[in-house]
């Protein structure tokens, strides 16, 4: 048994040096070198055209389409107040959920807001077209807006101390002063400086004034009359007794005196 386990242990070692033998003694295929020369490069002839961007392109991406990551925004001091008044809301009253009682402050302050300005140019309108205390369609508007425009047609033939007098005593200073501008004119016209048209204006008579003198008078005189006048305010004592002695002075002036 042990001269058979012998003999093919020698067999089995005896193939395998052999085998060795063999692979180290074959010789590796070779291969033919391949040498290339300029003839056979191939030239790409194609034409590259550079591409550039427009310089507004991220303009097109900037929709939700392209959003791809959403993130709450931060809450401002006006969120906190709404929501601070929301939850006022809660207390007092029953919502389905807190959004409900935010949905319902946002609408609330709407409404308010356009209330507000609501009544904002209401006063602006009031202030605008109110006149003496009243509204300039109402009746007693109505009267004073054609007894002055009959005022000034028949400047001539009025007794403006009389008229200034009984302005005085009731109070109305304003229309005071559009007498005393009005008795003006009509000293100027007496004593020819101007030449009284109902259609003219401050300006007109101006430049009829030859003086330097004169035209600087009457320029301030203008000044306050437009001031206090279409101003459409009333002024106090002090103010008014100024310009009453300016008009005092400037009317003796002009009338030679």
């Amino acid at each position: 048994m042990n001269k058979i386990f012998f003999v093919l242990s020698f067999l089995f070692f005896f193939s395998i040096t052999n085998a060795q033998d063999t692979l180290v003694t074959v010789d590796p295929p070779k291969i033919t070198s391949v040498k290339y020369t300029e003839k056979d490069i191939i030239i790409d002839s194609d034409t590259v055209e550079a591409k550039t961007f427009h310089t507004d392109f991220k303009k097109k991406y900037t929709s939700s389409d392209f959003v791809y990551e959403y993130k709450a925004p931060e809450k401002n001091l006006w969120d906190h107040f709404k929501e601070w008044l929301a939850s006022i809301l809660r207390n007092l009253f029953t919502f389905s959920n807190p959004q409900a009682a935010l949905n319902f402050v946002s609408i609330l302050l709407k409404v308010l807001a356009v209330l507000i300005i609501v009544f904002v140019i209401y006063l602006i309108v009031k202030a605008i077209i109110n006149k003496e205390g009243k509204w300039i369609f109402g009746k007693d508007s109505h009267k004073k807006t054609i007894y002055y425009s009959e005022l000034e047609k028949n400047i001539h033939l009025l007794d403006f101390k009389k008229l200034i007098q009984e302005s005085i005593e009731k109070g109305e200073r304003r229309i005071a002063i559009r007498y005393y501008y009005l008795w003006l004119l009509k000293v100027m016209a007496q004593n020819h400086y101007i030449e009284w048209d109902i259609e003219k204006t401050n300006s007109d008579y101006l430049y009829e004034l030859q003086s330097p003198v004169y035209k600087e008078e009457f320029t301030y005189l203008s000044y306050l009359y437009n001031y206090i006048w279409y101003g459409e305010f009333e002024i106090d004592e002090t103010t008014f007794k100024k310009a009453e002695n300016r008009f005092k002075n400037s009317i003796k002036t002009f009338s030679n005196e």
